[in-house]
């Protein structure tokens, strides 16, 4: 965790260096601070304030977004265990119409999804045109949970990761924005907020006894997060490594780059239907 004492203080790192769009050998999670607030005022009230008017600007775009219908946008959220999927979804998303956003958790595959090939069920849930869907988890959770759990071999796990560039290049050249954010929590931070569910009886039903199986292991998931995503950043579909120790600056960060997102497409509403232009309604 950095020190945030005012004597040693660092001038945040610019929004570019979380941004990564080629993939790369390499990649260490060390190298960015969970506890870095790259977007903050400094103040965390005016912070929260930023989100609240982000996300109203945010359902404006959205529905510009709905009526051009010429992109789809898929974002990703994925991270470990109490890194604040969910909360993202409130604090960034729960403002929008439901008539252009959709959200899709990702459990453990059916029966019927087992059946078929791992981005079997993944292609099916992708963004209509005009349409913006969340994933909360993702098909990341392929080249993670079998990876630390020994169910896929090297080889395996390179063919995965040259799938998923494959299958997301597939969606971007045929009109789908992809923006991906691994929400990056630090061990320490993880704890409290387990603990935090344990200790509060209106949060025991996020807790299950897997998530301390799943932290016993967290050093083999960090490497397993590094080498997907240092094998899966591409141009059409980077990746974002997004500090979240910080709930609000989480939301601030995630909300700045889907503004951004959404504002670099150039939106316009279709033109209006010539017939209506002197059209009064009595």
């Amino acid at each position: 965790m950095s020190d945030d004492s005012p004597g040693s203080r660092r001038k945040p790192a610019p929004l570019s260096h979380y941004r990564l769009d080629e993939a790369h050998a390499g990649l260490s999670l060390a190298d960015y601070d969970p506890g870095a607030k790259p977007c903050s005022s400094g103040d965390k009230a005016a912070d929260k304030a930023a989100v609240e008017a982000l996300a109203q600007e945010l359902d404006g775009l959205q529905n510009l977004f709905y009526a051009d219908r010429r992109y789809k946008l898929l974002v990703v959220l994925q991270g470990l265990d109490t890194s604040g999927k969910d909360g993202t979804l409130r604090g960034v998303f729960g403002r929008m119409s439901p008539l252009g956003v959709r959200a899709v958790g990702w459990k453990a595959p059916s029966a019927e999804e087992r059946d078929h090939d791992y981005l079997w069920r993944i292609h099916r849930q992708v963004p209509a045109a005009g349409e913006i869907v969340v994933f909360n988890r993702s098909h990341y959770e392929d080249v993670l949970v079998p990876v630390v759990e020994g169910w896929i071999d090297a080889r395996q796990t390179a063919q995965r990761y040259a799938q998923i560039r494959d299958f997301e290049r597939l969606l971007a050249e045929t009109g789908t924005v992809i923006l991906k954010c691994m929400l990056h929590i630090s061990k320490e931070e993880q704890r409290q907020r387990l603990q935090e569910r344990l200790d509060d009886p209106a949060k025991h039903w996020k807790f299950q006894a897997s998530d301390l199986a799943t932290r016993q292991r967290w050093d083999a998931y960090q490497t397993a997060y590094e080498q997907a995503i240092a094998a899966t950043a591409s141009p059409w579909a980077p990746w974002h490594i997004v500090p979240a120790d910080s709930k609000t600056h989480r939301n601030l960060m995630i909300a700045r780059l889907l503004r951004e997102q959404l504002q670099a497409l150039d939106l316009r509403y279709p033109p209006g239907d010539p017939a209506l232009q002197n059209l009064r309604v009595d």
